[in-house]
């Protein structure tokens, strides 16, 4: 669950980003996002994203948190891209927002091992 504020903080750190995508982690408890971290795509590129945050978030996760990547796509829909899929490293299995700038909307999934997309809820 996404709420309205945290997910107005994503849509301006898309579009401050852009022409570039934006890229962060949203910090989850129990399924529901309780804040975002901006991150830097380090790849400065429209076409895909390296997240960099600093490294004390990482360590969130030991506090009990989830954490899921954010990215924004500029023009296509909030869907992971092939590139997505086949960058997905660490994050298979874990949750996967995008936010498209052109459709001015936020979708959710999750990618698994044989690259298989399943949408999640962010409402």
């Amino acid at each position: 669950m996404i709420p309205a504020a945290l997910r107005a903080e994503l849509e301006a750190h898309a579009r401050t980003e852009a022409p570039n995508e934006a890229c962060g982690l949203v910090v989850l408890r129990n399924r529901i996002a309780e804040r975002y971290v901006a991150g830097r795509n380090a790849a400065a590129s429209p076409y895909r994203f390296e997240l960099e945050v600093p490294p004390e978030t990482w360590f969130l996760e030991d506090d009990g948190y989830e954490l899921a990547v954010f990215h924004s796509h500029l023009s296509s829909p909030p869907r992971p891209s092939r590139t997505d899929v086949e960058n997905i490293g660490l994050w298979r299995g874990k949750p996967y927002l995008i936010y498209s700038l052109r459709l001015d909307d936020l979708a959710a999934f999750t990618i698994g091992e044989d690259g298989r997309i399943q949408p999640l809820d962010v409402s």
